[in-house]
């Protein structure tokens, strides 16, 4: 009988302490997952801007080559000066892409540096 309660209390006991540790280490391991799942977002959005920046240059040199054919065909002044303003308008803004997109590397590059010592730090 005192065998039959002492092996009992130790196995509640064990059970207990096993409970506490997992629940401990649990919502560690959570956040690194969601922390992992935000840069693989933020990356995944990286390489998409980066891949419209490309389309955005090749439009604003196609838009360029159309500027010089119409400079050759003689068109208006007016035309000139208004597709001169679009090329610099896009000239502008895929600048500001190119430094948004600077910017969003350098904080993903700053996240992956933070998961990877949030990984080495012993549970608390």
């Amino acid at each position: 009988m005192k065998t039959m309660v002492f092996r009992s209390l130790l196995l509640s006991i064990a059970i207990s302490a096993l409970c506490g540790v997992a629940g401990a280490v649990g919502p560690k391991a959570k956040d690194l997952h969601r922390d992992r799942r935000d840069i693989r977002t933020d990356t995944r959005d990286i390489r998409h801007d980066r891949r419209d920046i490309r389309k955005d240059e090749r439009e604003r040199r196609a838009d360029v080559r159309d500027l010089r054919d119409d400079k050759k065909e003689g068109a208006s002044k007016q035309q000139l000066q208004q597709d001169r303003k679009d090329i610099a308008g896009d000239t502008r803004d895929i600048r500001k892409d190119e430094r948004d997109v600077k910017k969003d590397r350098r904080d993903r590059k700053a996240d992956v540096r933070d998961v990877r010592e949030d990984k080495r730090e012993p549970p608390e």
